[in-house]
């Protein structure tokens, strides 16, 4: 495998800035329609997956929750061909109007009580398109900001990509929590809830002006001049490098499998523990966006010490903590309890996720790099992504509310196996 260092002009502070800004803002944003719906779960529920047993209704919306991470790979394949044969540029223009526009259809869906089962085939349709959009968004922005990262930053400056995907579920908290207050109670779940989901549409706009005034990826053009662009990146990925998709999907069910709890099933769960929605939703908002301001450091740590490290010591922490924080968020009586596990939890998702997506771009050529990232993490995040209707199946098939312990320790586990033979690539340039 061969390796080039940029010229002058890639790695320019302006054009590194503008990418990363754009990739992050894109990714916040493409986040933020993905997850309003884990924190509307207990309202949509009941609309679209009526059931005497309120239990019933929460585990058919988070099963459709899971399966938009199914029809990821197909999304990945589609986006990650657009990106490695037309343009990073161009496929990331792409992720961001059609989750937007699907993101704005769920806010305009008729209910179970105005049209029957149509309207929960209805909800599955555009999660899944949601889920389809998603799996090209963060592989190419990791794809695209490493390419103009200056050498020995990809970390720092790829860290915008791990800021974004949290944030955005910040903000999705943040305006679900603020809908819930001005919002009567009573009328949430006859209009209220649409509120957050319509509001994408406004925010798509946002980004998308932000990702057209973005250049191309020099490494891909010089790809497209020397006419080295591959005809079946995704195939080339697959028989090439087997073990870095593999390394990557390892990599995605680690840190989705535990960042997941933060970011989607904490709210769940501290609701059904007798905590308000409202100051749920608030709480969870505080909490994750202080957590990602402390992501850039995450990545400056990995500059510094490298991948591997990094990795290792956030899955040890996780395998650690992972009881006390379930039994402190029982035994909690007050929002600022809760507050303080929450934020110490979030905290480490950065140094699970943060170094990932560096070493990611580091593992694969120009050529395949975005279909690698995108096949490998679009597998792996199937089984990260589920852990919200995991943790719930556990607490109800077991009647035990720290039994998601067992999940966080597996896919721990896993991110383990996942580096144990990493070599060092933080130093290096991109692979050509």
């Amino acid at each position: 495998m061969t390796t080039a260092q940029h010229s002058p002009k890639t790695i320019s502070l302006r054009s590194a800035r503008r990418a990363s800004l754009a990739g992050g803002v894109g990714t916040l944003i493409e986040y933020y329609d993905f997850s309003v719906y884990g924190f509307l779960t207990l309202t949509i529920g009941p609309l679209f997956f009526p059931s005497d047993n309120p239990t019933v209704s929460t585990l058919s919306a988070l099963a459709v929750f899971a399966s938009s991470y199914l029809i990821r790979p197909l999304g990945g394949w589609f986006f990650s061909r657009l990106g490695d044969r037309r343009g990073r540029r161009t496929a990331l223009i792409a992720t961001i109007v059609m989750m937007g526009v699907a993101c704005g259809m769920m806010g305009l869906l008729p209910t179970y009580g105005q049209i029957g089962v149509a309207a929960t085939i209805a909800i599955i349709v555009v999660r899944l398109a949601q889920g389809f959009a998603a799996g090209g968004e963060i592989g190419g922005a990791a794809t695209y900001i490493a390419e103009l990262a200056p050498p020995g930053k990809r970390g720092f400056y790829g860290s915008t990509v791990s800021m974004g995907s949290t944030l955005g579920f910040a903000v999705a908290a943040g305006v679900v929590g603020l809908v819930r207050l001005l919002v009567p109670a009573d009328q949430m779940a006859t209009w209220g809830w649409r509120i957050p989901f319509l509001l994408s549409l406004v925010l798509t706009l946002v980004c998308l002006q932000a990702r057209l005034r973005v250049e191309e990826s020099p490494q891909f053009q010089e790809l497209a001049e020397k006419a080295a662009i591959v005809r079946s990146p995704m195939l080339a990925a697959l028989r090439s490098h087997p073990v870095s998709v593999a390394r990557v999907a390892g990599l995605a069910i680690a840190f989705n499998g535990t960042g997941y709890f933060g970011v989607a099933y904490f709210a769940i769960f501290l609701q059904e523990e007798g905590f308000s929605a409202t100051g749920v939703a608030w709480t969870s908002a505080l909490c994750i966006a202080l957590a990602t301001f402390t992501y850039p450091w995450a990545g400056k740590l990995t500059d510094r010490y490298d991948r591997k490290p990094i990795l290792l010591a956030s899955y040890v922490i996780f395998a650690v903590i992972a009881w006390p924080v379930f039994a402190l968020l029982i035994a909690a009586t007050s929002l600022w309890a809760v507050g303080a596990v929450y934020l110490v939890f979030m905290f480490f998702t950065g140094w699970a996720q943060v170094p990932t997506w560096p070493l990611a771009t580091e593992l694969f050529p120009a050529s395949v790099r975005y279909s690698g990232i995108a096949i490998g993490y679009n597998l792996g995040v199937i089984i990260g992504g589920i852990t919200p209707l995991v943790a719930a199946a556990l607490v109800a098939g077991t009647g035990s509310r720290t039994s998601p312990v067992y999940w966080i320790l597996a896919v721990a586990l896993i991110g383990v196996i996942a580096v144990a033979r990493l070599p060092k690539t933080a130093a290096k340039p991109l692979p050509a």
